[in-house]
């Protein structure tokens, strides 16, 4: 086993440099003893040292004493000391301290053990698996560095090392242009022979850009084409560009490209030469964008065989595992597509580049990005329950955490997660459950109960949450402090700003509905709304600036495209692709994590005498409002663009899948009358309105004018009235009844009572499904509770309408019970779910006949892959 600091080892033990201090065993430098002489090179000796202060071993390096004589160039090498010493990364050299003896200055920095990868490359190349690894460390490490504006201009195997544990560092970050005569520019060319081939030229000048070999300023792009070089030379185990000279070297910098990788390594997959390429491009404006860009595409290919990896176009990779379908597949051919017309019509363009980050068939719920470079993502795959994986690890592949049922919200600078666990679904969207933090390496915790969704404050402690209370959202930051009530609507993805003095959300005007707006609130609770009149919407971060506000909506349709908003209120289009696309995370450091895929609700139904499930669906977002009680007969509704046009739109079809037949537009429709001629519907007006549509010859029927937000409605038998869930301006919910040919609306039930009802078959009560199930007598009685009941919805009445059958959403299987409404005694009756449950994010809108011969049920299905995006603007 061998010891080496972490700084370049580039000489032999013993060789003497310039006017470097030769220090014996015992010197002190500050609370550094020297130990022995390790090594030294170019640049200066290097020494083992311990810290007295810290007990640990350390390295010293001590430069030419010639360096304090130009004041300029001390000062700027303890600049980029300092600089180096702000980087906190694994795969990058810690730089502990700095001074200054008898003249010298030195640097102190971490003790390392191992090899270079220069000594690691003497003996043959490496294995393409462990090349791909010290590649991907390297570009992690890169990328820390060129985050905080420090950028390596020497990189080279000389400079990376390999510790014995298979952990990379890069030295000696900026060193080698500060440490250099104020009269020495980057064109110029520092060479090094190598006791290797004799008469050749090595090191930096291999490995030196081609702008820096035409004297040109060397940025971040630079770097990227030095790590080419090496990724080259670890696979080829040939430098990719040399002469007999450092003249030669340049010319073939400059103008030749190396040789393909395949005629000295055939093991090496296409996709990881064309990584290689993309590196080595001329023009540093063909590069890569960035080294995550380049850490990203390693990652993706680290997880696949080296053997049937392959890329479409650079930087957009795609995979197909197991039943993957060819929607999937036709929106990433799509995509690739519009990236290549993209650089045939724009070829200055910036061009986004695309990493899937997922390959498995189901869905993704959430995603992070963590600190440390992880992703992590709440999924459901292969019909499995959601559960919380880790993908951008050095290992590569995505590992399960082991946290089932949890949807990731946040992920703070320490890396304690915040979750949301064990979901309820309300209505619709509304899927409040327990917020939990989780520190990375322990279970979750519960903190507080019925959250909408959450997010850290920028002090990783406080927390932003929707708080769903009886009928109403409270937005809350930090938790307890109210800035936002909504009784009629409800919030999603609050989300505090990079300075914590606003929290931007969705706010949704009809409860259950994703239509709605992008809001703010300051900490004082003044609210303003950015942009409204969204179809949908789902999905909101804050820009990597802090300077807008990127969220996922449409207009029209089920889609999303991705959208930019500035507290301005000023809005632009960033993204648009084909499928839905669904914002998860903006990184600050402008990647940004997508979910693309295709969502579908099917309709599914049995009624009597049909032998199997059908899906009554029309177009690709159909709901179930209603069965006939002789199941022959389905009330639905479609919000498909093609269909729609945006609208909601009110069908009426045969069980047996016979064409529907268009009613009018309409939401929420919500019952049939007993006698199949009139449909129960919402105007899409607000306040909404009750109005009855035929399904036969006739007139749409308004029957209420009043400013009641209206939330649910059902038909009593007689056919003569309408019970309806609703909020009057200044007061609380409530439940009304109202004559359909005249008068107006009186309550039922006291103000606070009010949810999904369900009127019963003798015409004389209605269930009301809130916080939980309650009875009230339509004409004036004493309102009833059911026992057990809390969180359900309402499938039906039985026939004798002694009982009511109950659901609680977001179950897969959905389990069906029959309650006794006296005692709340229950019975499982059915469970509901379909035969191939992948991608399934809910099962609900349950509807039973009341002798249980008919069914019909929504699924609302969401198949989508994960991917990275940069370069987004």
């Amino acid at each position: 086993m061998r010891c080496y600091p972490a700084t370049s080892i580039l000489g032999r033990i013993g060789k003497r440099v310039g006017e470097t201090v030769a220090l014996t065993s015992g010197t002190k430098l500050g609370p550094h003893e020297i130990v022995a002489p390790v090594g030294a090179g170019g640049m200066g000796e290097v020494y083992r040292a311990r810290d007295s202060r810290l007990g640990r071993n350390v390295a010293i390096k001590v430069l030419p004493a010639s360096f304090s004589s130009d004041s300029s160039r001390l000062h700027r090498f303890e600049q980029e000391a300092r600089a180096a010493a702000a980087l906190n990364h694994p795969n990058i050299l810690a730089v502990y301290d700095i001074g200054t003896k008898d003249g010298s200055p030195y640097i102190v920095s971490e003790l390392l053990e191992g090899e270079t990868l220069r000594e690691r490359l003497r003996s043959a190349p490496l294995p393409v698996r462990k090349a791909i690894d010290y590649a991907h460390q390297i570009a992690r490490g890169l990328a820390a560095a060129h985050d905080k504006g420090i950028v390596h201009r020497d990189l080279k195997p000389e400079n990376i090392f390999v510790t014995n544990d298979g952990r990379v560092k890069i030295l000696d970050f900026g060193l080698a242009k500060l440490t250099r005569p104020e009269n020495v520019g980057d064109g110029q060319v520092l060479t090094q022979t190598l006791e290797s081939d004799a008469g050749t030229v090595l090191g930096t000048v291999g490995y030196m850009s081609p702008e820096q070999v035409r004297g040109k300023p060397a940025d971040a792009r630079s770097d990227l084409f030095g790590f080419g070089t090496i990724l080259y030379e670890m696979l080829s185990g040939k430098r990719a560009f040399h002469g007999e000279s450092a003249a030669e070297t340049m010319s073939a910098i400059a103008r030749e490209e190396p040789p393909e990788l395949t005629e000295t390594n055939r093991n090496v997959p296409p996709a990881l030469e064309r990584i290689v390429r993309h590196c080595l491009e001329k023009n540093p404006a063909e590069r890569f964008h960035s080294a995550h860009d380049v850490a990203f595409d390693l990652e993706t290919l680290s997880s696949v065989s080296s053997t049937t990896a392959r890329v479409l176009v650079p930087a957009v990779q795609h995979r197909r595992l197991g039943m993957v379908g060819a929607v999937a597949g036709a929106v990433v051919l799509a995509l690739a597509l519009g990236v290549l017309l993209d650089r045939v019509t724009h070829p200055t363009a910036t061009v986004p580049s695309y990493h899937q980050l997922t390959f498995r068939r189901g869905t993704v719920t959430a995603a992070k990005f963590a600190p440390d470079g992880q992703v992590l993502y709440s999924a459901a795959w292969d019909g499995n329950p959601v559960e919380l994986y880790a993908t951008g690890s050095g290992s590569g592949g995505t590992v399960s955490t082991g946290i089932r049922d949890a949807d990731i919200q946040a992920v703070s600078k320490s890396g304690e997660r915040l979750l949301i666990t064990n979901r309820t679904e309300i209505a619709g969207h509304v899927r409040p459950g327990t917020l939990a933090r989780a520190p990375s390496s322990a279970a979750p915790r519960p903190i507080l109960e019925d959250v909408q969704d959450a997010d850290w404050g920028p002090d990783g402690n406080s927390v932003a949450v929707v708080h769903y209370v009886g009928q109403g959202f409270r937005l809350e930051f930090p938790a307890g402090r109210v800035l936002y009530t909504t009784a009629t609507g409800w919030i999603s993805y609050p989300r505090v700003s990079p300075e914590g003095d606003l929290v931007a959300f969705l706010e949704h005007p009809t409860f259950g509905d994703d239509s709605g707006a992008v809001s703010l609130v300051d900490l004082q609770g003044h609210k303003r709304t950015l942009t409204s009149g969204w179809s949908s919407e789902e999905g909101l971060a804050w820009s990597s600036s802090g300077k807008e506000l990127w969220f996922s909506a449409n207009h029209t349709g089920i889609a999303l495209d991705l959208y930019g908003v500035d507290l301005g209120g000023k809005l632009r289009t960033i993204l648009r692709v084909p499928g839905n696309l669904q914002l998860m995370d903006v990184g600050r450091d402008g990647r940004v994590l997508i979910a693309q895929g295709q969502m579908r609700s099917a309709v599914i139904v049995t009624s009597r005498g049909q032998k199997s499930e059908r899906d009554l669906a029309i177009a690709d977002w159909s709901l179930p409002r209603a069965i006939s009680e002789d199941g022959q007969m389905a009330l639905l509704e479609e919000e498909a663009e093609g269909v729609a046009g945006g609208a909601y739109t009110v069908y009426l079809r045969k069980t047996d899948g016979s064409a529907p037949l268009r009613l009018g537009e309409g939401y929420m429709g919500r019952d049939l009358s007993r006698d199949g001629k009139w449909a129960l519907v919402f105007t899409q007006t607000s306040p909404e309105q009750v109005v009855m549509l035929p399904t036969g010859a006739g007139e749409p029927r308004q029957l209420t004018h009043d400013a009641i937000t209206h939330r649910s409605a059902c038909l009593l038998s007689d056919g003569k009235h309408v019970v309806f869930a609703g909020v009057e301006p200044s007061h609380q919910p409530r439940t009304y009844i109202q004559d359909v040919d005249d008068g107006g609306p009186r309550p039922v039930t006291p103000e606070g009572v009010a949810g999904a009802v369900s009127c019963s078959p003798d015409g004389k009560s209605v269930a009301i499904a809130g916080e939980h199930i309650w009875v009230a007598p339509v004409n004036g009685g004493e309102l009833h509770a059911i026992p057990g009941t809390s969180r359900s919805a309402i499938a039906g009445w039985s026939v004798n309408g002694q009982s009511l059958y109950i659901y609680r959403g977001g179950e897969v299987p959905v389990k069906v019970y029959q309650v006794a409404i006296a005692d709340g005694k229950q019975v499982l009756v059915k469970e509901v779910a379909p035969a191939d449950t992948a991608g399934v994010i809910t099962i609900g809108r349950l509807h039973a006949s009341a002798d249980l011969s008919s069914w019909i049920y929504g699924v609302s299905r969401n198949l989508n892959q994960l991917y990275a995006v940069h370069g987004l603007k």
